[in-house]
This record gives C-alpha cells, sequence and structure tokens, in this order.
C-alpha cells in the first residue's frame, strides 16, 4: 500500500486514491496520520536536550554543524 511524505496509508488504487484527496478537500473525510504522535516527541525532545546540556557543549554541537553545513557547500 502506497504511503504519504510521512508515512501516512494512501489508497492504492489512482481512482480511490483521487476520491480520497476530492474528500479531504471538500471537508467529507479528515486526513489522518500513523505517526502523528512522533513528532510531537520530537519536538520535545529538542528542547530537554539543550536543556540538559552545558553551554560549551551546545556551542561545540553548533560549530560541528556549522562545519558540516559550509563543507558540503
Amino acid at each position: 500500500m502506497p504511503t504519504g511524505p510521512k508515512g501516512e496509508k494512501r489508497p492504492a488504487d489512482t481512482i480511490a486514491n483521487a476520491v480520497h484527496v476530492m474528500k479531504v478537500a471538500t471537508g467529507e473525510a479528515e486526513e489522518s496520520y500513523v505517526n502523528a504522535g512522533n513528532r510531537e516527541g520530537g519536538k520535545k525532545g529538542g528542547a530537554t536536550r539543550a536543556k540538559r546540556l552545558s553551554a560549551k557543549q551546545r556551542s561545540e554541537i553548533a560549530r560541528k554543524a556549522a562545519a558540516a553545513r559550509w563543507a558540503s557547500a
């Protein structure tokens, strides 16, 4: 069965998928996501991790991230 960009299930049939999209667009059906809870956990996890790290550790992580961004360009 095909999945959407976040892993949600979609109808395998092209016509059934088009009907589903139309129903969502007109408000007849609600779009449900399989992994909706994972996003909430991820949003909380980053803030919790940042609070737990020292300023020096956060600075070092940011420095490595900046170096990686500039290296790929």
